[in-house]
């Protein structure tokens, strides 16, 4: 177990670098599929998808950091769009956060499929992903307070990073890929600090049915072996920023994101 897990981080990090995922969206499937596989430890109704969540966050905490500290060294962080959408999502993030724990683990689970769909549809059927022909332009002021809380929200209920929002919001103000998907760490950050905190808070009430080896609702375990591949994937993925042309960098994209909804609808 412990190199499969090994290995899905690695490939987690791969796609951190460059789609800005974090890991949420191939973590949560993934732990759903082992934590309900053969030999893994019975848990109550519910508990699969808050630990598969709290984890992913937990992860994303370490992939995030490590992923905006190796693109400010490299001069390809694009600072002037981090402030003030970062304090909104923060802001978002610790409301989505407060009530994740509240949310049934099967409805979280279908949010999540929901969520994928809407944005591949968007992405696929408006105009402005794909490619874009218009000049980069600042996020406006009301977009950034609107749009800001709902990223936050969102990811932090979902266990993700937000890199499903807001790419595709880049996109369509005429970002590059190499860019929108960079924005996406430390976008990220404060989401997924948000929802680990909250999260092993949470499931300190549930010490007694998740058992030895979990950090409130955090399998640490799994943690373990998914941040260490992950920080593997990003060190031997940092060197090709920027390389793979745009249109196939934004179609790479959406076809990571339909993979990632089968699999968690079949699991």
């Amino acid at each position: 177990m412990f190199l499969v897990l090994l290995l899905s981080g690695c490939l987690t990090g791969v796609t951190t670098v460059l789609f800005g995922f974090g890991g949420g969206f191939m973590i949560v499937p993934l732990l759903l599929w082992l934590l309900s596989g053969p030999g893994s430890a019975p848990l109550a109704e519910d508990m699969g998808m808050h630990v598969a969540v709290a984890t992913s966050s937990a992860v994303m905490v370490v992939n995030a950091g490590v992923a905006t500290f190796a693109q400010h060294r490299a001069g390809t962080l694009r600072t002037d769009a981090l402030w003030p959408l970062t304090a909104f999502i923060a802001i978002g993030a610790a409301l989505g956060a407060s009530v994740a724990g509240l949310v049934p683990g099967e409805a979280l689970r279908w949010a999540f499929v929901v969520y994928l769909a809407v944005t591949l549809l968007n992405a696929v059927l408006r105009p402005g992903f794909l490619a874009t022909a218009r000049p980069a332009r600042p996020l406006g002021r009301a977009t950034t307070i609107v749009v800001g809380p709902a990223v936050g929200a969102v990811a932090a209920l979902l266990g993700v990073g937000g890199s499903v929002m807001t790419v595709p919001l880049f996109r369509r103000h005429g970002w590059s890929m190499t860019d929108s998907a960079g924005l996406a760490n430390p976008l990220g950050l404060p989401v997924a600090v948000a929802a680990s905190i909250t999260y092993v808070v949470a499931g300190g009430a549930s010490a007694s049915v998740l058992g030895a080896g979990h950090l409130g609702y955090v399998d640490l375990s799994a943690f373990v072996g998914l941040a260490i591949g992950s920080v593997l994937g990003i060190v031997l993925t940092r060197r090709f920023v920027g390389r793979m042309p745009d249109r196939v960098h934004a179609r790479a994209y959406l076809a990571l994101l339909a993979v990632v909804l089968v699999a968690t609808v079949v699991v």
